[in-house]
């Protein structure tokens, strides 16, 4: 794909915590030429191995009030008794180089986004089962049976709100199928009727010039007739 075709492109993944979009978002960005991944801000601690800038910008709750303030948000909400918020800047980074700006977000987020951006795209990630969904929890080892068990009602409600709001849907049984389909749904948005950008194109109808009459031999000028020989009396 041309990339001076191409407006930026802003894609939402979301899905029930556990269900693997982190990964799904971030592979797509390592093989997306212009992929930027969103790092979203938050006031909770840190768990297990999480690094500050790269799974989160982690900040006391003063600072994200001020971001609020400055309008430095796309969005933010309060969940569990933490703050989360997208930042404005990579948003507009991505839209004005044609890049792809892919977030990790929840449907509510999501939704946020897009009715800021029409344009953005809005892909709920299911797991395959909820069986499996309470399996890939608890294998994590970072949340207790309370926490998990309230992680599991949350997940049914959000893939009620997901499969009626969102644009695709994508199961996560296997990441690399997955991840095809998100690359997939990736190629059409940018070549969707209307996205593309044609004034770049020699596409103008460009006028052909008429060629100068031919004369045909044996006739006279101007007549278009054979001449005639006079008569002799």
């Amino acid at each position: 794909m041309a990339p001076e075709l191409h407006p930026g492109l802003l894609l939402a993944l979301s899905a029930p915590s556990g269900t693997g979009k982190t990964t799904l978002a971030r592979r797509l960005v390592s093989e997306v030429e212009g992929g930027e991944f969103s790092v979203s801000i938050t006031t909770r601690e840190r768990r297990g191995a999480e690094r500050d800038g790269v799974d989160y910008h982690f900040v006391d709750e003063r600072t994200f009030l001020k971001k609020i303030e400055r309008g430095d948000l796309l969005e933010w909400a309060e969940v569990h008794g933490h703050f989360y918020g997208t930042p404005r800047g990579p948003a507009e980074r991505a839209l004005a180089s044609g890049g792809v700006i892919v977030f990790d977000i929840d449907v509510q987020g999501g939704r946020s986004i897009q009715r800021l951006y029409p344009e953005a795209v809005l892909v709920f990630v299911l797991p395959p089962s909820l069986r499996e969904l309470e399996r890939r929890l608890r294998s994590r080892g970072t949340d207790g049976a309370g926490t998990i068990r309230r992680r599991m009602l949350t997940a049914r409600a959000e893939i009620e709100q997901g499969l009626a709001a969102y644009d695709y849907v994508v199961v996560n049984d296997e990441v690399d199928l997955a991840l095809v389909q998100l690359q997939a749904i990736l190629v059409a948005e940018r070549c969707r009727r209307g996205r593309v950008r044609l004034e770049g194109l020699p596409l103008a109808r460009q006028r052909r010039r008429k060629a100068p009459p031919r004369r045909r031999k044996g006739r006279g000028p101007g007549t278009g007739r054979p001449r005639r020989g006079r008569r002799r009396p």
